[in-house]
């Protein structure tokens, strides 16, 4: 242990966690062809990995100390990707955290875990519906996964604290949003879970609460929608969900109040129609015996496929400055998910680009990716 109560591991997943130009995507990649974050540093160091341009300019080993130190004296913990702690749900989306801080309980990741998400302005019907639905869940065995916002969220917070709920914040642990949930954060964090992506003493951002959608997603195996708009962070949070092929439910609502306008929209793109939790509690158990979530291992031996400099060129000439999706490199190139992803990382290693968040990349701004 090279810090009392932090592995080393977990010390060098911290460093490449903060790593500007390197993303979840990428820390993954790194991960699955070198094993561990302790070799890809290594590899780093030693030069076995080459690095150019400025686009893996690492964190020092001591600013990662003082990080989890920071976090340590918050009464916090780090949890790294390569812990075999880490969610199994959460780890098998294509861009999980490669570091999470968590304030709590940490049990309650073993949980099987629901997503109540919805409207800031919510009515009053729907926040008794979110609370109420949260307490029986928790009575039935479930953690209620949230995202701590105004409205359906904090009702669904609330709900299931006695029994316990999980609170995914956008920056890190100690950022509190919005401030009047100050005291429902406290009491989560004393008798649930509150959960960060970033650093310690990073604020939230605009850009922070789409990234903390996935998590909300990533955790839970249903989400339950209670209230959106028709166009609305909780449907981007439905989609993500819908993406890493979680079930999706929602409470129907009059076609009259726009807050239901989502919901409904939702049903009629074939989300299960949500009235209490018997309903909930019956699509987990389908979601349970159709599709087990099971933990990935990493593989072993990796086995690159075969990237040629033409093939690393084309993917180049797709980018500029502009961030362009991993989605939409995989429908311009055809290739197969783990052809680009090698490419791309191959790339980033070479210092021609970076991953700029949200799983996009871009050319490396005066480094080696400038012509």
């Amino acid at each position: 242990m090279s810090v009392e109560g932090v592995s080393d591991e977990t010390l060098a997943a911290l460093r490449l966690a903060r790593t500007v130009g390197l993303g979840p995507l990428t820390f993954r990649r790194l991960i699955d062809r070198f094993g561990s974050a302790i070799a890809v540093i290594r590899g780093l160091d030693s030069g076995e990995i080459p690095r150019k341009g400025r686009s893996l300019a690492l964190p020092s080993a001591a600013a990662a100390r003082a990080e989890w130190a920071d976090a340590h004296g918050y009464g916090a913990t780090l949890l790294s990707l390569t812990d075999p702690s880490y969610p199994t749900a959460l780890r098998a989306i294509e861009d999980p955290p490669p570091v999470l801080t968590l304030l709590g309980r940490g049990d309650l990741l073993t949980r099987p875990a629901v997503a109540i998400v919805g409207a800031r302005n919510a009515s009053s019907a729907g926040l008794r519906l979110a609370e109420t639905l949260a307490a029986d869940l928790g009575e039935a065995g479930c953690v209620v996964v949230s995202g701590l916002a105004r409205g359906i969220d904090g009702a669904a917070h609330k709900g299931a604290l006695k029994t316990g709920t999980i609170a995914v914040i956008a920056g890190g642990i100690d950022s509190i949003y919005p401030p009047d949930h100050a005291d429902l954060y406290r009491a989560i964090g004393k008798q649930g879970l509150i959960l960060a992506e970033d650093a310690i003493g990073r604020r939230a951002k605009g850009q922070d609460f789409p990234r903390r959608n996935r998590i909300v997603a990533g955790l839970s195996r249903v989400i339950v929608v209670v209230e959106a708009a028709e166009r609305s962070g909780t449907l981007i949070t439905a989609r993500m969900g819908n993406e890493q092929g979680r079930e999706i439910g929602a409470v129907p609502g009059s076609p009259l109040d726009p807050r239901s306008a989502g919901t409904n929209r939702l049903l009629r793109s074939g989300a299960t129609l949500i009235r209490h939790a018997e309903d909930v509690l019956e699509l987990l158990e389908q979601e349970h015996r159709a599709q087990p979530i099971t933990l990935q291992e990493l593989p072993s031996p990796y086995e690159a496929p075969q990237i040629t400099e033409d093939l690393k060129e084309r993917v180049r000439n797709l980018l500029s400055v502009t961030p362009t999706s991993r989605d939409v490199l995989l429908r311009e190139t055809g290739l197969a998910p783990g052809t680009l992803a090698d490419c791309l990382l191959d790339l980033l290693l070479d210092g021609h680009i970076e991953e700029v968040g949200g799983g996009a990349y871009a050319l490396s701004i005066g480094g080696t990716g400038g012509r």
